[in-house]
C-alpha cells in the first residue's frame, strides 16, 4: 500500500517529519500501527511497528516542545515556598536579589525607570527579566500582572501543565501512551527507544517524576557513561526544584562531553540559586573552550545588565553582534541602552536596523516614535505613533503608546492633550502606576489639590519600588502644611531613590521644622 504520491507509508511520516507537519505525520504512523506488527525495516534492528511507535513519539513530542533553556520562569510558589537559604546580606555585587548592590553604578532610576524586583527596564523582554523577586507575598500579589513589571506568574509548575495538557487534542481516544502501564526497566534497556520515549513523557506528558525513574535506569543500562542521560536527569531535578542535585549532574555531563547546551543548563541552576557571580565565571570559562559562542556570550550580558552594570552589559551586547550581526535581543538591549545614556540618535539607528531586519510590532514603533521626537525629529513622531497604535496586539500595548504620546504632548506643550493621552492610558490598562502619577501633577498645576492626591495613593500603592509619587505626596503635603504625611513620604521616597537630591533637601527642611516645634 502507498500513500502520497505513491510513497511507502513508513517514509511519507519521515517526510511529513522533516518538513514539521506533525500532525499529519502522527496520522500516518496511526495508520501503520494499526496493522499487524512483524515485518523488520531493511538495514535496521527495528520492526515497521517499531519505527513508526519511534516516529510517532518524537512527532508529538515537537508539537509541544519547548526549549528548556529559554523556559525560565519562576512562580509565585517556587518563590515564597522556596527552601533554599540564601544570605540574607549579601556581598555587593553577588546578588541579583539586591540590585542596588552592584559596583558598577548603573543608571539612577531619575533617568531609566526600574521594575518592581528594583532593576532598570531591559530593552527585550525574556522569562528572567518577566518575573523579579517581590521582597514580600502581598507585593508579589498586589503588582499588576503585564510583562512589564516583575510580576511574578501564579505557578511556574501550572505553566508546564498547561503545555502538557493542550497536547492531549492529538488524542482523542485518549493518551497515545498508558504511563502506568510501562515496563521502564525493559525500555531503558533500548537506548534508541528510550530517548524518544523520555522525551515523549518529559515535554509532552509533563510527567517529571516517571522521566526521572526511566532517565535513571537508562543511565544505569549505559553503566553512568552517557552524558546525554545525565543532562535529562539534570533537566529533572531542575523541575522538581532540588537544584543542589541537578548541579552534579550538568557538572559530571560537562566532564564527559563539553556542550554548550549544558553550560547554559548548569548556568541556570546557579541563577535560581542566586549565585550569579558563580554564573558569570562558569560563562567565562565555557568562552575558553568555545570561542564566540553567541549563547553564552548573550548570557554573560544579561547577567550584568540585571546585576545593574549596564556599561559592562552594553560592551557584551556589542561582542554578541561582532559574532551575529543579527541579534534581535543584543540590538534592542544596546538601543535602549543608548536610548537612556541621552543618545536617541544613535539609538535610532538600532531600532531602524532592526526595522530592515523584518522585526514589525507595536514595541519597535512605539521607540522609534520616541527615539524621533527626543532626536527632534518630529515630522517621523506622530507616524511612527500612529503605526504602533494600529500594530498593538493588546490593551496593554495601546497603553504603553498611549502614555508615551501624553509625553510628546507635555513636551510641545500641550498639557490637554496630554490629560487626554494619560486618561486613555488608564482607560486601557487601569494598573499603570506612571499615567495616575502624571495625571496628579497635570492636575496640581490646574490647583485641584485632592484629585491629585488620590492619583498619588494609586499611584504609590501600585507602585512602591517608584519614587515619584512618593516624593510628589511630600511636596503636597508640605505645601498643604502636613508635614508628619510629607516626612512620611519622603522616606519612602528616599528608599526606593537613595540619591535624590531633591528628597534629600526636603527632609533636611522638615527635620529642621520638626527641630523648631
Amino acid at each position: 500500500p502507498s500513500g502520497e504520491m505513491g510513497l511507502e507509508p513508513l517514509f511519507q511520516a519521515w517526510s511529513y517529519f522533516r518538513r514539521r507537519k506533525f500532525r499529519e505525520c502522527a496520522d500516518v504512523c496511526s495508520q501503520l500501527l494499526e496493522r499487524p506488527p512483524g515485518e523488520q525495516e531493511l538495514d535496521s534492528e527495528y520492526t515497521v511497528f517499531q519505527a513508526a511507535w519511534n516516529l510517532k513519539t518524537r512527532a508529538l513530542t515537537e508539537v509541544v516542545y519547548v526549549d528548556e533553556i529559554d523556559m525560565d520562569q519562576e512562580g509565585i510558589a517556587e518563590m515564597i515556598l522556596d527552601e533554599n537559604a540564601i544570605a540574607q546580606v549579601a556581598r555587593p555585587g553577588t546578588s541579583l536579589k539586591l540590585p542596588g548592590t552592584s559596583q558598577g553604578g548603573g543608571p539612577s532610576p531619575a533617568v531609566r525607570p526600574v521594575t518592581q524586583s528594583g532593576r532598570p527596564i531591559t530593552g527585550f523582554v525574556r522569562p528572567s527579566t518577566q518575573s523579579g523577586r517581590p521582597s514580600t507575598m502581598e507585593q508579589a500579589i498586589r503588582t499588576p500582572r503585564t510583562a512589564l513589571t516583575a510580576r511574578p506568574i501564579t505557578s511556574a509548575s501550572g505553566g508546564y501543565v498547561r503545555l502538557g495538557t493542550a497536547s492531549m487534542i492529538t488524542n482523542p481516544d485518549g493518551p497515545f501512551i498508558n504511563l502506568s502501564r510501562l515496563n521502564l526497566t525493559k525500555y531503558a534497556q533500548k537506548p534508541k527507544l528510550a530517548k524518544a520515549l523520555f522525551e515523549y513523557i518529559f515535554h509532552h506528558e509533563n510527567d517529571v517524576k516517571n522521566a526521572l525513574d526511566l532517565a535513571a535506569l537508562a543511565t544505569e543500562h549505559a553503566q553512568f557513561k552517557d552524558w546525554w542521560w545525565k543532562v535529562q536527569i539534570g533537566k529533572c531535578y531542575y523541575r522538581l526544584g532540588l537544584y543542589r542535585e541537578a548541579e552534579k549532574q550538568f557538572k559530571s555531563a560537562l566532564k564527559q562531553q563539553d556542550m554548550v547546551d549544558t553550560i547554559l543548563y548548569l548556568a541556570k541552576v546557579y541563577l535560581r540559586l542566586d549565585q550569579p557571580v558563580t554564573a558569570l565565571n562558569l560563562f567565562k570559562q565555557g568562552l575558553e573552550r568555545f570561542p564566540g559562542e553567541v549563547t553564552l556570550i548573550c548570557g554573560i550580558a544579561r547577567i550584568y545588565e540585571e546585576m545593574n552594570n549596564i556599561s559592562s552589559a552594553a560592551e557584551y551586547y556589542k561582542d554578541v553582534l561582532k559574532q551575529d550581526n543579527t541579534h534581535v535581543e543584543a540590538i534592542a538591549c544596546i538601543g535602549s541602552n543608548h536610548f537612556y545614556s541621552d543618545q536617541p540618535e544613535i539609538a535610532l539607528r538600532f531600532y531602524r536596523r532592526l526595522l530592515q531586519m523584518g522585526v514589525y510590532n507595536c514595541q519597535l514603533f512605539n521607540n522609534l516614535g520616541l527615539c524621533c521626537f527626543y532626536a527632534q525629529q518630529y515630522d517621523m513622531t506622530l507616524s511612527s505613533f500612529e503605526r504602533a497604535l494600529f500594530l498593538a496586539e493588546n490593551e496593554e500595548e495601546t497603553a504603553d503608546v498611549w502614555y508615551n504620546l501624553g509625553h510628546v504632548a507635555v513636551g510641545i506643550g500641550d498639557l490637554n492633550l496630554a490629560y487626554q493621552c494619560f486618561k486613555l492610558t488608564l482607560v486601557n490598562n487601569n494598573d499603570y502606576a506612571e499615567a495616575y502619577n502624571n495625571l496628579a501633577v497635570l492636575e496640581m498645576r490646574k490647583g485641584h489639590t485632592e484629585q491629585a492626591r488620590a492619583l498619588l495613593q494609586t499611584a504609590s500603592s501600585l507602585a512602591p519600588h517608584m519614587y515619584e509619587p512618593h516624593f510628589n505626596v511630600a511636596i503636597l503635603s508640605e505645601k498643604v502644611g502636613d508635614l508628619q504625611r510629607s516626612y512620611t513620604a519622603a522616606q519612602k521616597s528616599e528608599e526606593a531613590f537613595p540619591g535624590h537630591v531633591d528628597t534629600q533637601q526636603l527632609l533636611k527642611q522638615l527635620k529642621e521644622h520638626f527641630a523648631m516645634l
